[in-house]
Parts: C-alpha cells; sequence; structure tokens
C-alpha cells in the first residue's frame, strides 16, 4: 500500500482524504520512532539476550546430554546383542595386555590405550581398535557412538587437530582383566560377573555397563571402581585413578545392563575436580563422598 500526502498529513491512498479544517494548523506527521524510544526498545532487547543467552546455552548442554544417552543406549545395545549371540559370554572390560591389544582369544570389548600422543593411534583413528571390536559388527558403522558430543579432547597429528575417538568406559567388573581381577587388591573380594546369568545382583537394572570418563582421566577401555569402604565404612572411599566425566552440569551419563541409560548428578565437589594435567590421577581419599557410594552400589557386590 502507497502513501499519499495531503496539506502535510500522511495517509492511506485507499482512503478519502481529511482535510485540515481551515484556520488549523497542519500536523507533522511523526515517521518512525523517536531517539528514546529506539534506546528504550535497544535496551530492552539487551536485557532480553542477558535472559535468554544462559537459557540457550543449557538447551545446547541439554541437546549435548541427550546424544550422549542415545550413544550409550546403542553401544549398551551392540553389547547384549553380542551377548545373545555368543551363548551369555560376556565380553571383558579390557584385556590383560600392556597396552590393551584387540585379541580374539581374548574378547574384550574394545582394546587401545587413550593418551595425548598424537602418535598413538588409538586417540584417533577409529580403524586401530573400534574397528578390530567384537561390538564394531553390531554398531552400525556408528564409531561416533563411542564419543560423547561434551568430549573437547583431541590430539595433534602431522600438525592437525583430531578429536579423540572414546570417551566411553566399561565397568571393569564385567569380565574385568581377560577374567581376572588384575591384580588389584581391593577387587579380589568382589564378583566379576563372566555371563549374563551372572547379573543377579544387584540386577540387570542396577548394574551399569558403560559410562563417560572425564578426557583427562580416561586410559584403558575399563572403569575401576574402587570399593574400599564397601558397604558400611565410608571414612575408606577413595578414587583409584579413574574418574567419571562431569562435563554434562556436574553430572554424568550411565548406561545399563537392562539396556537403559540414565543420567546421574554428582552431589560432591570431590567428585569432580577441576582439570588439571592429564593422566594419570593419583588415587585420591574421599572419606564419605555419596557418589562412591552410588558408584560402589551400582558396580558389583562382595563373593
Amino acid at each position: 500500500m502507497q502513501n499519499i500526502m495531503l496539506q502535510g498529513v500522511t495517509i492511506p491512498d485507499n482512503r478519502q482524504p481529511l482535510v485540515a479544517a481551515r484556520g488549523a494548523r497542519p500536523r507533522r506527521a511523526t515517521l518512525g520512532f523517536t531517539r528514546i524510544e529506539l534506546a528504550s526498545v535497544l535496551a530492552m532487547l539487551a536485557l532480553l539476550s542477558t535472559a535468554l543467552l544462559p537459557a540457550l546455552a543449557r538447551s545446547g548442554t541439554l541437546s549435548r546430554t541427550f546424544q550422549c544417552l542415545n550413544n550409550l543406549r546403542q553401544l549398551t545395545l551392540a553389547w547384549r546383542e553380542y551377548t545373545e549371540d555368543n551363548q551369555d559370554k560376556l565380553l571383558y572390560a579390557s584385556s590383560d595386555q600392556n597396552p590393551p591389544r584387540h585379541n580374539p582369544l581374548v574378547p574384550a570389548w574394545v582394546g587401545g590405550e587413550m593418551d595425548y600422543n598424537g602418535g598413538n593411534h588409538s586417540n584417533w583413528d577409529p580403524a586401530y581398535d573400534i574397528f578390530q571390536s567384537p561390538m564394531w559388527p553390531y554398531c552400525t558403522n556408528a564409531y561416533d557412538i563411542w564419543r560423547c558430543p561434551s568430549d573437547p579432547s583431541y590430539v595433534i597429528v602431522n600438525g592437525v587437530a583430531r578429536p579423540r575417538v572414546r570417551s566411553i568406559s566399561m565397568n571393569v567388573y564385567l569380565g574385568g582383566f581377560a577374567g581376572t581381577d588384575g591384580g588389584w587388591g581391593w577387587a579380589t573380594q568382589f564378583r566379576l560377573f563372566l555371563k549374563a546369568t551372572d547379573l543377579t545382583t544387584p540386577g540387570p537394572a542396577q548394574t551399569f555397563v558403560f559410562l563417560e570418563m572425564r578426557p583427562d582421566s580416561i586410559n584403558w577401555p575399563d572403569f575401576q571402581t574402587e570399593m574400599s569402604g564397601y558397604p558400611d565404612q565410608p571414612a575408606l572411599y577413595q578414587f583409584n585413578t579413574d574418574y567419571p566425566n562431569m562435563l554434562h552440569d556436574l553430572a554424568c551419563n550411565f548406561s545399563f545392563a537392562d539396556g537403559h541409560a540414565e543420567t546421574h548428578h554428582w552431589l560432591d565437589p570431590r567428585t569432580a575436580p577441576a582439570f588439571g594435567p592429564p593422566l594419570p590421577f593419583p588415587a585420591n581419599a574421599v572419606p564419605g563422598d555419596p557418589d562412591i557410594a552410588w558408584l560402589q552400589d551400582h558396580a558389583t557386590r562382595p563373593k
């Protein structure tokens, strides 16, 4: 629609002109906003942006959390399908080699040791370990499900930054180190689950299979829950080199033997210390840490 001017008054061209009364002073039309109005609008937009940005950032965080949960579900489905196709035998959480490598005679869920060395193909080349995994045929060629989308870690390979390919580790009590406790004294009194039928207590819905590990803590393919103090001596709780992830707003994603996945929020700041020099974390006493109690309760049981 076009406008026309009549005696200084702006009117639409599809309406009858309004003729100013004789002797009346024509009124100048106001076009757009005044400077004060524009300043007010800009100030309001600035306030809205300030209020919305955290919500948008949180939306991105939630999206990555959901994607990570879906990755864990898919990995657990692959793990379950392998188990069903192999007389209910569980894959080992890790091999007994140092460094852990794929060995079809000692089937661990994956091989490789993560670090920050660009010369270590396990860090950045999925063909080196992931494609050799007994679970790979069940993963529908999706190697990105082995990595948390919130994992920022990378290595430099020939001058190029390459994202590391694995953020996920397996509960060490699922098969242990090629069917043994690896000589860890604190593990000898606790059950290793070697077959699906062994998962009677705490039960499939309460026994975690996979979790994300901190980028500066992950190394071998297993996660060792330190069982010292279980079940009723919290003064003995500690972490022993392995720390869970905390990149989802101080929470970590887990999958369980029944196939479900969930996000668990940490309650104690000692479970999520600031990032430090990567690998290895020292053993760290955390007496009374309720997060250790939760991990222990969902890892294994005494023999």
